[in-house]
């Protein structure tokens, strides 16, 4: 008898696990795909649109292309979820899976600080870059900031990459002599969950640049008229520009279906992704997979396309008996961008114990094209 497995999202996580299941399950098992975008938007990539490095056509995909690889593809927004029955509710139509695979990513709620939204552009949406890349092609001198408006954050590099690409762009452009910038992170220092080391090299990066850092600096409000930011330790600062990474919560929907745990986040296990429901599992930046150090795996690309490799594996081997069980090993990587055509590597596990054994490869033009030439392979591959 026919199956069929939802995947909800059409992230990096959904658009891999989705494929996978596709590739290794029998052709009279159905795969739906379901998110209410009809683009897939490569978000790694958004930094370089910042600073006018890319097209938005070059970084997006039409979602609707996976029928070609016999993937059903759904748009529309989902109201409800039933993980007890793995079934879905979306654009008023009821459908109902053998099991279900969960990659709805996490909502960027700008409004949950005063001001924030009206006052800057947030860099993690299409929109809010393309307000970066407006912003910075009419600067001419001031004050840029960058800020993090929550200490933890998908992309954990990114607001460090924007800042020095900024900085990139405006030293190719013979402003940086006019211009200040200065990061106000909530954190304590940079990637702090790949280690102490890790952290300390990218603080140095960043700071040689003649970027300010400034850790600890949780926001309390903007004044969008005053263009100034109030932080909750009593301090203030002015900006001409900013450029934020908004707070993160999970999607509503997956609360109200009872999926969230203590963290506010799905709960599943670090090894299969598995949740407390049978059949559902759920990857990438809705869930929360807990390390020994007492911090959460980082919610990254990277992260989500293992968990997706992971999923479909187990999934068709359960339901097949013809491939192998995977369990995640904890393996990860990263590139950071430093601007002048460079980029440092940061990889390693991070399940390791008693803490995670990251190293960051120096900045080089080496890592820089390896990053230009995995985006092209990665949309390539997958649509």
């Amino acid at each position: 008898m026919p199956r069929r497995v939802l995947v909800l999202g059409g992230g990096v996580g959904g658009v891999v696990a989705a494929n996978r299941l596709r590739q290794r399950l029998p052709r009279t098992d159905h795969v739906t795909l379901i998110d209410r975008a009809a683009q897939h938007l490569f978000q790694p990539s958004l930094l370089w649109l910042a600073v006018g490095r890319r097209q938005p056509n070059a970084i997006q995909r039409p979602l609707g292309r996976l029928s070609h690889r016999g993937i059903e593809f759904v748009q529309g927004e989902i109201s409800q979820i039933d993980p007890l029955e793995r079934s879905v509710t979306v654009a008023g139509r009821d459908l109902r899976g053998d099991a279900m695979v969960i990659a709805l990513g996490a909502d960027l709620l700008p409004g949950l600080i005063p001001g924030l939204g009206e006052a800057g552009c947030n860099l993690y949406t299409l929109e809010g870059a393309l307000a970066v890349e407006r912003a910075l092609g009419a600067f001419q001198s001031g004050r840029i900031v960058i800020l993090t408006a929550a200490p933890a954050y998908k992309c954990p590099a990114a607001p460090y990459e924007a800042a020095m690409l900024i900085e990139h762009s405006l030293r190719r452009r013979g402003l940086r002599g006019g211009a200040e910038l200065d990061l106000y992170a909530a954190e304590p220092g940079p990637m702090g969950v790949a280690g102490p080391s890790v952290s300390t090299a990218v603080r140095e990066v960043v700071e040689s640049k003649g970027i300010r850092y400034h850790p600890l600096h949780q926001v309390l409000a903007v004044d969008p008229s005053a263009r100034t930011l109030s932080f909750t330790n009593g301090t203030s600062a002015p900006f001409d520009l900013l450029v934020y990474v908004p707070p993160h919560r999970a999607p509503e929907v997956l609360q109200r279906a009872g999926l969230t745990g203590e963290s506010g986040w799905i709960n599943v296990d670090r090894h299969t992704f598995q949740t407390q429901h049978p059949g559902v599992l759920a990857i990438g930046d809705a869930t929360s997979v807990p390390l020994t150090m007492g911090k959460p795996l980082p919610k990254a690309g990277v992260f989500a396309h293992a968990a997706g490799e992971v999923v479909a594996a187990n999934l068709a081997s359960e339901w097949t008996g013809h491939t192998a069980m995977r369990s995640y090993d904890g393996e990860g990587q990263c590139f950071l961008e430093t601007g002048d055509g460079r980029a440092g590597l940061g990889a390693g596990n991070f399940y390791s114990e008693p803490v995670p054994r990251v190293r960051l490869h120096a900045p080089s033009r080496w890592w820089h094209w390896g990053k230009v030439l995995f985006e092209r392979r990665w949309l390539r591959q997958w649509f």
